[in-house]
């Protein structure tokens, strides 16, 4: 179909073991600060590793156009608000059963994202965001 837009794989990584001994159990690198553009494809990848997503929890000043809640694949997810925290986001499944990953800024260089990216979601990382994000 000419036109039509296919969904982007989301460039995240997950803690292999999902152990949760570390401070990030993943990082996620959007293209864009454009939510509604980038959320339903991370909740369709995430429910393909964790289960079913049913709130996100994310620091609304560091994104574009920040909704309520928003529906993946035939499910509502509800979106929490928080200040504080542009570099991490909190997926959560069930009941309370939280996820953090690292928000890698659209705008990162390759290398520094990829190594980011590595960091967070190495078994027992302790490294805080700001340390895994400097250039």
């Amino acid at each position: 179909m000419v036109g039509a837009r296919l969904p982007l794989l989301p460039r995240l990584t997950l803690e292999p073991t999902l152990s949760r001994e570390g401070v990030f159990d993943g990082a996620w690198w959007p293209r864009s600060t454009h939510l509604l553009a980038e959320l339903p494809d991370l909740v369709t990848a995430l429910g393909a590793h964790l289960g079913r997503i049913v709130r996100v929890g994310l620091d609304t000043p560091a994104w574009d156009g920040v909704p309520r809640s928003v529906v993946v694949d035939g499910v509502m997810v509800r979106i929490n608000r928080f200040d504080g925290s542009d570099a991490t986001i909190s997926v959560t499944r069930g009941f309370q059963d939280h996820f953090l990953l690292l928000v890698v800024p659209p705008d990162t260089p390759p290398a520094t994202a990829a190594a980011a990216m590595t960091g967070a979601s190495a078994t027992g990382n302790h490294t805080p965001a700001a340390e895994l994000l400097l250039d």
